[in-house]
């Protein structure tokens, strides 16, 4: 047997595997893991500070002065901190660091 006739049977051999092994790939079942069933339920439900932060991104820089954004923004800027209570603050009250350092201009 020649070289020539052994490099055919041995890529007809890789072929045959090749295909057999995308076979079986494609015959298992896909099973869902575990948690991807929560976050689909969780998806579905309504979220106001989600759709109240979307609204707010459609005003565009008319948000900037609704009272209403401001609010929804401190809220998610305490949520993503972790406060378990709110910072209480608007963004038009100045910290009592800036506050000191405008004085001391």
């Amino acid at each position: 047997m020649d070289g020539k006739t052994l490099a055919r049977i041995v890529a007809v051999i890789f072929v045959a595997a090749a295909i057999t092994a995308a076979m079986l790939g494609l015959s298992r079942k896909e099973d869902k893991p575990a948690g991807e069933g929560a976050r689909t339920t969780a998806g579905l439900m309504p979220n106001p500070l989600r759709e109240g932060l979307r609204r707010c991104q459609l005003l565009g820089e008319a948000a900037l002065r609704d009272d209403g954004c401001a609010r929804l923004w401190a809220q998610q800027r305490d949520r993503f901190l972790g406060l378990k209570e709110p910072s209480g603050r608007s963004i038009d009250e100045p910290d009592s660091l800036d506050a000191a350092l405008h004085e001391a201009r």
